[in-house]
């Protein structure tokens, strides 16, 4: 079973994640947020031209978030991140642990479902994306194991929003509610009795 970050005293410890980590976070969730309204958007149009253009973006997007995944994944795995404060309760580092742990996850889940779905039963070995780029598509999946991913990938998506909620509830509550030094880990967040300069 995977260990919980222990809490202790850190006076003299920089409290916020690297410049790296930072840009990262924050670039990706952009990025979501726009894969998000993209996919709403066109999931309720008829099919047509238009409807195409919005799924070669949402395809794009969807790319994208792969590798940005992948990047921070391997990011985070060279760099460790910082320290929770001493006055953290146990039981919100483990969910702190746990819902970056899933964030990890369904980033890297959803695109490879949305892939998996448009891969059943295609005639082609890749499909459009945005701005004329291709991308492969997974050899040999029948018509029924795409559909089967499309009903994964949606529900992973339900998944990803409540977790978004979450994460900003918790976000907002440390900063304005508890005024814990944990919420000073990720900028524009500031810790509200410490400060700290993000590390290089």
């Amino acid at each position: 079973m995977a260990t919980v970050p222990e809490a202790e005293p850190q006076p003299d410890v920089l409290l916020r994640y690297n410049n790296v980590a930072i840009a990262l976070h924050w670039i990706t969730a952009l990025v979501v947020i726009a894969q998000v309204y993209i996919g709403f958007t066109f999931h309720g149009m008829e099919r047509g031209p238009e409807r195409g253009q919005w799924f070669e973006w949402h395809k794009t997007i969807g790319a994208l978030i792969l590798l940005l995944a992948i990047l921070r994944l391997v990011w985070r795995l060279m760099h460790k991140p910082p320290p929770f404060p001493p006055g953290l309760p146990r039981w919100e580092r483990i969910a702190a642990v746990w819902n970056h742990r899933a964030f990890y996850f369904l980033l890297i889940a959803l695109p490879l479902t949305g892939l998996a779905a448009v891969s059943g039963g295609a005639d082609s070995a890749t499909t459009g994306l945005a701005l004329g780029l291709r991308l492969p598509l997974i050899p040999g999946l029948s018509e029924d194991a795409g559909d089967a991913s499309g009903e994964v990938h949606e529900l992973l998506v339900k998944i990803t929003l409540a977790l978004v909620v979450l994460h900003v509830g918790a976000a907002l509550k440390h900063q304005f509610v508890d005024r814990s030094r944990v919420a000073g880990r990720m900028p524009p967040f500031v810790s509200p009795r410490h400060e700290e300069r993000t590390p290089r």
